[in-house]
Parts: structure tokens; C-alpha cells; sequence
């Protein structure tokens, strides 16, 4: 569910959302009349950043909302959406010169997500009236991106397992003209998969990978890569009970590419995009892989197996090995992949990494400005020694005892099956709010698709 963004002129009445400060409250109430002055003053309302006042109408209806700003526009891009809790059900319009209408709708319309398939909860009907600059099939585009990606990760492992994932991309893009295939189970190893195979043969629910294209093969080709771990034990290395609570996301990385996928091919971006998603449950039984194993993988190179919680980055390492085999303009991963990504920059701004300057620079522009936030760590090349084994071509965790650079030295692994691809970026997300907040209530996130979509959309106009 979520508020909906309409037209001013499709709304026959509703309440203005009127953007106040301190300084213009007084002359804002003194167009509104003495009853709406004494009731602000009854309720302390001086229309301080980000706070709220709904004020009555002489026969008791809303007659507006006042909604604290700072000077230079909203205290936050989102900020609006703390109005989506508060506000009665009804219809509501931006005043005409109320700032940031673009980001205030979209965080409105984020704030008023809910997940509802296993509750009975009646959503209160919202519904928010701009005007005709905001570009609202650009904002439902988005917006359903990012509603496909929440439900996802919202949805339990009883019923999203392996097969129910790859379900989801083989729906998306026939919902789109697009075509591909699923590859399950045993053929995994007969078309040289090894590492997912590993991973997920010890679920009795089958592994697969997925991989569906879209689009123009004379377009660029840009192929977005997502972990899809639908629910991670750790496999042999048991994870704590407490460490299991929010497993069900383990699947957000593949979650957060489909619904970039959904904004990429509703907009009919000129790209030829591909989907790769392995799709595996990490569990415990006689077939699971071990602690000391060595794997072969897709690129060639022999993988020791340090500790089976680290399952992730062998999944992707062969999905990524498929991907770097077309060689795209662009290779995007995203992946729940490490707690020490979370250590170092908390939930809420996930780390990217890349070697392409000009692509870290256009996301560290773009990201500021879709207010997704997002932050560049290095793929700093000294550390691919905490991943030498004596066994095998590469260890797949860092083998040094010292627990240093968690998050990096996943990302190093990762590099060593991207050869061919320039422009390759590696996401280590959350995909979790924790916390209600502007336009991230409680619950499975999507970060970093936004801004993605804006760069791609922005890197690949001239093809239209």
C-alpha cells in the first residue's frame, strides 16, 4: 500500500500543505484567520523543521497543514513522509509554492508503504494533489521499483524460497517482452555453476540461477547481478538463533536488482539489460559444503572455503563470471553480503565499490541528489593477501586471523571474477530499515536503485 500522487485537478477538494517557517508562520495565520492563530498557539506550533500542524476549519474540517521548513526548503529531502502517520484519511494538495514538491511527493508516497499479505489491516486512503511540473509517471516508476523490492525482502522464506525467486524475475520481465531461462538443480554443475550448487544442495528446496535479458541487442548492454540467498543458516558454521531473526533478507540484494530492473525497463530505457540472480537456501544437512572444502568455480580458479557463513560471495563469484563473459558497458552486484559493512557505516549508507573513477564520481553525485545514500570504499589492493590460501587458487574469506577489512576483502574476491567488464560496481547493502523514518518505514529497504536508476537513465540518453 501506498499514499497515492495525483493531479491537483483530479481532486474536486482537499486540504493545502502549506511549507512554513518561523519567520512566515505569523503571516501565514493571519491569512488563515485569528481561530487558526489561537489554535497554533494553543498546540505550541512554531512551525519548527519538520513539524506538523493541522488546523480546523470554522465547521471543524481541516482547513490546511502547516509543515515547518528550514529557509533554503525542506530539513530533510523526505520530510514529508512523517506526515503520512498523523494526517487523517482524506485528500491533500502542495501549496503551488511549496518547495522540493518532487522529493516532498516521492517521500510522502515511501512513508506510506505497508507490508499487508499476512494482516487484516485496513490502510487508511491518502491521497496527495500536485502540480502538473511534477513528472508523476517518472515517480510511479519509482516508486513501484521500490515497493517490488520491499515486498520481496518483507516476504518469509516458508513462502519466497529458490524457486519462488526466480519466479519473480521470470514474471517481471514477461510482464515486460523479456526472455530468458532458469537453470535448476544438477545442471547447475552440467552447465558449470559449481559454487551455487554447492551452496544450496544441502536445502530441499533446489538451487537455480536465473538469468533473463530485456531491451535492443544492438543497445548497451548493462547487466545487473543480485545475491539471492532466500535465507541464510550459515550453514555448518550454525549461525546464533539472534543472528537468524532477519535472515529472510539475505535475499535483499537480488531484490533490490529486480526492482531497479522494474524502473529500467518501465521507462524503456534504450540499454539491453540482463538479470543474472542465483537463487539457493544456505542450509544444514549430510550434503552442505564444509569448512575446509576446496570448490571449483565458473572462472577456472579453486575457492577454499574458510567458513560456510560466507556463502554469498560464491554464489556471486560464479554469477559474476557469467556476466564478465558478455562483457557490458556496465556490471552492477548488490548483495546483503557483510556484517562489517553495517560495523563501518551502520545501516542506513552502504558502501560501494569500483574501479572505474568516472562511474564512483557519477554515483557519489547522483546519490546525493536522489537523497539514496551512499558512500565509496576502496578496493585497496594490499589486502588480496588476507585472501592467499595454500590449497587453492584464492581463499574465500580473510584467512589471516586478524578480522581487518571485512567488507574489502569480499569485494576483492569478488574483483577476481570481473576481468573483462571496465565498469563493474559491487553493492554491499542491508536492505532493512530498522528504524521508522522518512520515507524508510520499518522493514525491508531498497538502497541505492535510485540513484542507479538515475545514472543509467542520465549514462545511456544519447541512445535514444
Amino acid at each position: 500500500m501506498r499514499a497515492s500522487i495525483v493531479r491537483k485537478s483530479d481532486l474536486s477538494e482537499s486540504t493545502p500543505v502549506i511549507a512554513v517557517t518561523e519567520a512566515t508562520l505569523p503571516g501565514i495565520l493571519a491569512g488563515l484567520g485569528d481561530a487558526a492563530g489561537n489554535w497554533c498557539a494553543l498546540n505550541d506550533f512554531t512551525g519548527k523543521p519538520s513539524s506538523m500542524q493541522l488546523v480546523p476549519g470554522l465547521s471543524g474540517d481541516a482547513a490546511a497543514v502547516l509543515f515547518g521548513v528550514t529557509d533554503s526548503g525542506l530539513a530533510h529531502p523526505f520530510a514529508l513522509g512523517s506526515l503520512v502517520r498523523s494526517l487523517p484519511a482524506g485528500d491533500y494538495q502542495l501549496a503551488e509554492d511549496f518547495p522540493d514538491a518532487e522529493q516532498a511527493a516521492l517521500g510522502f508516497a515511501l512513508s506510506s508503504y505497508l507490508f499487508d499479505r499476512y494482516t487484516a489491516i485496513a490502510p487508511r486512503m491518502l491521497r496527495l494533489g500536485v502540480s502538473d511540473d511534477v513528472d508523476l509517471d517518472r515517480l510511479g516508476t519509482i516508486l513501484d521499483g521500490v515497493e517490488l523490492a520491499r515486498d520481496l525482502i518483507n516476504t518469509p522464506a516458508n513462502d519466497l524460497g529458490p524457486e519462488e525467486l526466480a519466479s519473480a524475475v521470470s514474471e517481471l520481465f514477461e510482464k515486460h517482452g523479456g526472455s530468458g531461462r532458469i537453470v535448476v538443480g544438477d545442471d547447475l554443475l552440467t552447465e558449470n555453476f559449481p559454487m551455487v550448487h554447492a551452496v544450496g544442495r544441502a536445502s530441499s528446496r533446489a538451487p537455480r540461477l536465473a538469468d533473463f535479458s530485456w531491451g535492443s541487442e544492438t543497445d548497451p548492454k548493462v547487466t545487473l547481478v543480485g545475491k539471492g540467498v532466500i535465507f541464510d543458516t550459515g550453514g555448518l558454521n550454525l549461525k546464533p538463533g539472534s543472528s537468524m531473526a532477519l535472515m529472510k533478507k539475505d535475499m535483499g540484494g537480488a531484490a533490490n536488482v529486480l526492482g531497479l530492473a522494474s524502473m529500467i525497463m518501465a521507462s524503456g530505457l534504450p540499454v539491453r539489460l540482463r538479470v543474472i540472480v542465483p537463487c539457493v537456501e544456505n542450509s544444514v544437512a549430510g550434503s552442505a559444503f564444509r569448512p575446509g572444502d576446496i570448490l571449483p568455480s565458473r572462472k577456472g580458479l579453486s575457492v577454499e572455503i574458510g567458513n560456510t557463513d560466507a556463502e554469498g560471495r560464491l554464489i556471486l563469484a560464479d554469477a559474476l563470471s557469467l556476466a564478465d563473459e558478455d562483457s557490458p558497458e556496465l556490471l552492477v552486484d548488490m548483495a546483503t553480503l557483510t556484517g562489517a559493512a553495517r560495523v563501518a557505516l551502520g545501516p542506513d549508507l552502504p558502501p560501494f565499490y569500483t574501479g572505474d573513477e568516472d562511474l564512483a564520481e557519477d554515483i557519489a553525485v547522483m546519490s546525493e541528489a536522489a537523497a539514496d545514500p551512499l558512500w565509496r570504499l576502496p578496493l585497496w589492493q594490499p589486502y588480496l593477501q588476507y585472501l592467499d590460501s595454500k590449497v587453492a587458487d584464492i581463499s574465500h574469506i580473510n584467512t589471516s586471523g586478524t578480522g581487518f577489512a571485512g567488507s574489502i576483502t569480499a569485494a576483492l574476491f569478488l574483483s577476481r571474477f570481473v576481468e573483462k567488464t571496465e565498469s563493474w560496481v559491487h553493492f554491499d547493502i542491508y536492505g532493512w530499515s530498522p528504524a521508522d523514518k522518512p520515507g524508510k518505514p520499518v522493514g525491508g529497504e531498497a538502497q541505492g536503485i535510485r540513484c542507479l536508476f538515475d545514472l543509467i537513465t542520465e549514462r545511456f540518453a544519447e541512445n535514444r
